[in-house]
This record gives structure tokens, C-alpha cells and sequence, in this order.
């Protein structure tokens, strides 16, 4: 099958073509605007995770200050043992959010973190602030976790969405576009090629009244 065949040289394509244009274009237009929204909140996102981690480096280091500390004042075996006989709880229902129709798991802590409980008598004050540093950080982990999930999934839907927009910027718009002019060409030829027919074709009829 040729080209021509395919793209079908008639006025009723070529509206469809033109309407097909112009729906593209409008395509194009809401993916780009989306393009603009997710990258806004990629790069709030990788704002918030570069101060996230700051905070939580931050804060385990402090936790594991006050740990060193404790492991000083109370000996290795002591604190090992404490360690291994006590356990925590950390209770997280995962919620979705969307963004742009991508969607997003959100952390949440419920209840709160259930820390480990074991005797205070012969512990050293520095062992209590380490495990409240740790606990502290918890929320700031599970943040830290959902907002780099974030950004992944953000930057992969931006991705698409950019592809998506290439496709119709550089394939699907400029084929219609030479579609419609190719047809445009043809149908003015077809039209003045009628018109020196009928042009013709009126001399010879009045050529024949002529002669009467």
C-alpha cells in the first residue's frame, strides 16, 4: 500500500488531521504544565530530604556519642546484655497521597515508638539519653525513607511524562503536520486541474452552440 493510499488525500481526512493537531497540541500542553508541577516537587522533595538527613545525621551521631559513653561507664558485657534482653516496637501504617496522579506511600507512625524498657539501676545516664536520641530519630527515618520514595517516584513519572512529551513535540505533531500539508497540495492540485477542465470543457460547449 502507498503512502498516498494510507493517508487518504481527502478533504474529510484532512479536517480529522487538523483536529488531530490540535488535540496533540492541547495533550502537549497539560503534560507540560504537569512537567512544571512534578519538578517543583522533585526539587522541593530533594530539598527536604538534604534536611532531613542533616537533622538525622545530626542526631544519631549525638545517639551514638551518648552510646560510646555508656559503653565507657558501664563495660561492654553489661550493656550487650541489656541490648539483647530488651526489645522495642515501632507501630507504621502506610497511607498513599498523589501527586499528579502519582502515587506516593506515606509513613505514619501510629501510637507512637514503644522503646525498649529495661532496669534503670546500674545503667548510666549516658545508655537513657542514646535511647532517647534513637527514638527521636525514628519519625525522622520513616520521613527520611517516604521522601527519597518520593523522589524516586517522581523523577520516574517525570521521566515518562517527558517522553511522552518528545513524542508529540518531535513524531506524532510533525507527521500530521506534514500529512496535512502533503494532502493540502494534492486536494489545490485536484482543484485546479477541475478547474481548467471545466474550463475546457466550457469553450467546447460554447464552441458546438457557436457552430448552430
Amino acid at each position: 500500500m502507498s503512502y498516498l493510499q494510507r493517508v487518504q488525500p481527502t478533504k474529510l481526512q484532512l479536517i480529522s488531521l487538523k483536529r488531530n493537531v490540535a488535540v496533540s497540541k492541547r495533550i502537549r500542553k497539560i503534560l507540560e504544565d504537569k512537567k512544571e508541577v512534578l519538578l517543583r516537587e522533585l526539587t522541593e522533595n530533594v530539598e527536604k530530604a538534604k534536611s532531613i538527613r542533616r537533622k538525622l545525621s545530626e542526631d544519631l551521631l549525638g545517639a551514638y556519642e551518648h552510646l560510646l559513653a555508656a559503653y565507657a561507664d558501664m563495660g561492654a558485657t553489661k550493656l550487650d546484655s541489656i541490648a539483647g534482653s530488651t526489645r522495642g516496637r515501632l507501630d507504621v501504617e502506610v497511607r498513599v497521597k498523589r501527586v499528579m496522579d502519582v502515587r506516593i506511600p506515606v509513613l505514619v507512625m501510629t501510637g507512637g515508638a514503644s522503646t525498649a524498657r529495661y532496669g534503670v539501676v546500674d545503667t548510666s545516664p549516658e545508655l537513657d539519653e542514646a535511647v532517647r536520641k534513637l527514638s527521636s530519630s525514628l519519625a525522622d527515618i520513616l520521613k527520611a525513607a517516604e521522601v527519597e520514595n518520593t523522589i524516586f517516584r517522581i523523577a520516574a513519572e517525570l521521566k515518562r511524562t517527558q517522553r511522552l512529551i518528545n513524542a508529540l513535540e518531535y513524531i506524532i505533531i510533525p507527521k500530521y503536520e506534514r500529512d496535512i500539508k502533503l494532502i493540502s497540495t494534492i486536494l489545490e492540485e485536484r482543484e485546479r486541474e477541475e478547474f481548467v477542465r471545466l474550463k475546457k470543457l466550457k469553450y467546447v460547449i460554447e464552441g458546438r452552440r457557436a457552430q448552430r
